[in-house]
């Protein structure tokens, strides 16, 4: 069963990320609301996401991350369907 994200407390935390200036408030709030593991794992997640997009291999992305397959698979999986975010985000940054 998939939660519902659309609420308004997930409204209020995305309007508080919106309003992070640069790179420096970012640390600072992600800091304050994660694990070290949790921020690594999330950026973690969205490097392979990039790669897959380049079109790396599992092995390469896997060797390049430290990423297992299965979390690699994961995010596979999750460009293929419609919300496409990873896939804009990395456009917007230029690594697409």
């Amino acid at each position: 069963m998939r939660k519902n994200l659309h609420s308004e407390a997930m409204d209020q935390y995305f309007d508080a990320i919106l309003s992070l200036k640069n790179r420096e408030e970012c640390y600072s709030f992600f800091k304050d609301i994660c694990t070290v593991n949790e921020m690594l794992s999330l950026s973690q997640r969205f490097d392979v996401g990039v790669r897959l997009l380049k079109g790396q291999t599992y092995q390469e992305i896997s060797e390049a991350t430290g990423a297992s397959t299965a979390t690699i698979s994961r995010v596979g999986r999750l460009l293929t369907d419609e919300n496409d975010g990873i896939e804009m985000a990395a456009e917007r940054i230029g690594e697409k």
